[in-house]
């Protein structure tokens, strides 16, 4: 019987994992150092945060951030006006069956980061965590 890896609540395996973690570091360089023919996109200071492999390894969900958060729609256009470049950026240095697909995707982690902070620094909450409001 064939399980279902998602509705068991299996994460990634390992391939998955090592395959993003390759992409993400391709991506990373190709965009750093301005591989790519558009300027704008060039322009751009764009961070890899992380790459989610598909279980087929055909697909390759790319979650960005522009730096400092801003621009966010102007990243995303520009990086899918780029997308078969940047999927040939990958493919010539992954030694994969398949050239995976690239989806970019905004990185929320920066927002949720912050906003734990946030309530973190709140002073009731530091009450609670130095166990300053034992009753």
């Amino acid at each position: 019987m064939a399980r279902n890896k998602h509705l068991s609540g299996e994460g990634p395996s390992q391939r998955q994992l090592r395959v993003g973690e390759l992409i993400r570091r391709i991506l990373a360089d190709v965009l750093h150092q301005g591989r790519v023919h558009d300027p704008e996109l060039n322009a751009m200071s764009i961070t890899v945060g992380e790459v989610r492999a598909s279980p087929d390894l055909k697909g390759a969900t790319v979650y960005v951030m522009p730096l400092g958060g801003g621009g966010r729609d102007a990243a995303l256009e520009a990086l899918a006006r780029n997308r078969a470049g940047l999927r040939r950026a990958v493919s010539r240095q992954l030694a994969l069956k398949y050239a995976p697909d690239l989806r970019f995707i905004i990185d929320e982690s920066f927002d949720r980061m912050d906003e734990t902070r946030r309530l973190l620094a709140q002073d009731r909450v530091r009450r609670d965590i130095e166990g300053g409001d034992k009753a």
